[in-house]
């Protein structure tokens, strides 16, 4: 768990709001959405008010990074950019597919712009693109793509 204690006193107050008697969740961990401050504010700001209930990442970016893919019934924390707690989320689904096969269920989930799988595919692809580019590979319509489903269980 992190060292953050702003993280550990939400994640506290979040087990403190559990009913009494219910299993005690453990953290896999906190991060924050983008790569920018203001694109980890603004989606964050999505997930916290329930607008947003679904993200993507490319799988060869977990890889280069050897992380470990999201899986069902973790619990995370969504900070912003400054490493301040935004609200707790828990992946309910996890399915990689290729770019060109995420659906518009999912573009809609996602919650950004005017939910559409046009605007999903206009943005991720840019996004993916960069990504791609600081890894060494080259984008294409079938690259990887994680798709995680959550719930927000938690906000302030």
């Amino acid at each position: 768990m992190t060292t953050n204690p702003e993280i550990q006193q939400f994640w506290k107050e979040f087990l403190a709001s559990l009913p009494p008697g219910s299993p005690k969740p453990i953290l896999s961990d906190s991060w924050y959405f983008g790569n920018s401050a203001e694109m980890a504010a603004r989606l964050g700001e999505l997930v916290r008010e329930g607008t947003k209930t679904a993200t993507a990442g490319l799988l060869w970016s977990y890889e280069a990074e050897n992380e470990p893919l999201p899986e069902p019934g973790q619990f995370f924390i969504i900070i912003d950019w400054e490493n301040h707690p935004l609200c707790v989320i828990q992946t309910s689904h996890v399915q990689v597919l290729p770019f060109n096969q995420v659906g518009e269920e999912h573009a809609f989930l996602e919650g950004e712009g005017d939910r559409s799988l046009k605007y999903w595919r206009d943005v991720h692809w840019k996004f993916f693109s960069m990504e791609c580019q600081e890894i060494g590979k080259s984008p294409s319509n079938t690259m990887p793509v994680v798709c995680e489903r959550f719930r927000r269980v938690y906000r302030k």
